[in-house]
C-alpha cells in the first residue's frame, strides 16, 4: 500500500537526481494503463483532458473542472500527480496562490504554472508580473507542510511571444524566487535546450513532443534533463488513430485500422488493477 505521504516523498526524490519520464494521462483509464506499463509518476494534460470534455486546448476548463479531474487520477492510481494548471486558471498573483493550494488539497504531487494569458495569441505575462505570480505560487507551495514540487514555466518560446534569451531570463528569475522545477517547453532545438539546461542549477523539465520525438531518453538524460514530459502528444497520437480510422471508415468502407487494435484483455487486466485511496 502507498499512502499519498509516500508518494509526495517518492515524487520529490525523483527530482533529486538522474533522468525520469512522467507520461501525461487524460483520463482515469489512461492513467490506469500508464501506471501498469511501467510510469513512475503522471502529470495531467490541459489539452488532453479538455479533449475529453470536447473542448479546445487553452483556457477552455475551469480550475474546479481540472482540480476534480486530477483529484480522480490521485484516486485511481498508487503513482505521484502532478497538475498542469496553465497559468493558475487567475492572472492575479493571490489567485494563483490559491490555485496551488487547491492543488495540494486534493492530493497532488506538484503542480506546473505557465507564464502565458489565456487570451487570443496566448501572450506572455510581462516580465514583472510572471515573476510576482510565480513568488506567489511558491509561498503557497512552502506552506503545505509537506512535499510540494512546483514548476515554473516560461511559455514564450513555444506560443511566439519571445525568445531563448528572454524565456532564461524568466526562468533564472523563477529559479530565485523558489520555484522547485524549470520548464521552458519546445526550444527552437536541442542545443537551445541544453542552453536552457545550463542556465540554472535547478532541475529541469523537457517536453518530449514534435521534433524532439526524434531523440532518445539516453540524449536528455546525457544533457542534464532531470524529468521529461510528454504533454499532450499521447493524447494527440490517440487522436490520430481515432481521426484515421474513422475517416477511412466513414470515406471508403475501410476497416483495415482496426486491425491494430490492442487485445481488449491485455487492457482490462490494466485496468482491473486496484489502487489505493488513502490519506
Amino acid at each position: 500500500m502507498t499512502t499519498l505521504a509516500q508518494r509526495h516523498e517518492t515524487f520529490q526524490t525523483l527530482h533529486a537526481d538522474g533522468c525520469f519520464v512522467i507520461p501525461n494521462p487524460w483520463d482515469i483509464g489512461s492513467a490506469k494503463v500508464m501506471q501498469a506499463l511501467g510510469a513512475k509518476a503522471l502529470a495531467t494534460t490541459s489539452a488532453g483532458f479538455a479533449f475529453t470534455l470536447g473542448r479546445p486546448d487553452m483556457g477552455h476548463v475551469t480550475r474546479d473542472e481540472a482540480l476534480a479531474h486530477a483529484a480522480d487520477i490521485v484516486a485511481n492510481t498508487n503513482l505521484p500527480v502532478s497538475g498542469d494548471f496553465e497559468n493558475g486558471f487567475a492572472d492575479a498573483p493571490d489567485d494563483v496562490a490559491e490555485t496551488v493550494r487547491l492543488a495540494a488539497e486534493v492530493g497532488l504531487s506538484g503542480c506546473s504554472i505557465e507564464d502565458t494569458m489565456m487570451e487570443d495569441g496566448n501572450p506572455a505575462y510581462p516580465f514583472d508580473l510572471a515573476l510576482e505570480r510565480i513568488k506567489a505560487a511558491v509561498s503557497a507551495a512552502g506552506a503545505v507542510g509537506r512535499p510540494f514540487v512546483l514548476c515554473a514555466r516560461a511559455d514564450g518560446v513555444m506560443n511566439g511571444s519571445y525568445d531563448t534569451a528572454d524565456a532564461i531570463r524568466r526562468i533564472q528569475a523563477f529559479e530565485q524566487a523558489g520555484a522547485d522545477l524549470l520548464y521552458v517547453p519546445m526550444p527552437p532545438g536541442m542545443d537551445e535546450l541544453k542552453q536552457v539546461v545550463d542556465s540554472v542549477s535547478k532541475p529541469v523539465n523537457a517536453l518530449v513532443a514534435g521534433p524532439f520525438a526524434a531523440h532518445g531518453f539516453e540524449e536528455f538524460a546525457a544533457m542534464g534533463v532531470r524529468r521529461i514530459s510528454l504533454g499532450s502528444a499521447v493524447a494527440r497520437v490517440t487522436h490520430k488513430a481515432l481521426v484515421d480510422s474513422v475517416a477511412a471508415i466513414c470515406s471508403d468502407g475501410d476497416f483495415s485500422l482496426l486491425k491494430q487494435a490492442a487485445s481488449g484483455g491485455r487492457i482490462d487486466r490494466m485496468l482491473s488493477a486496484p489502487a489505493t485511496p488513502d490519506a
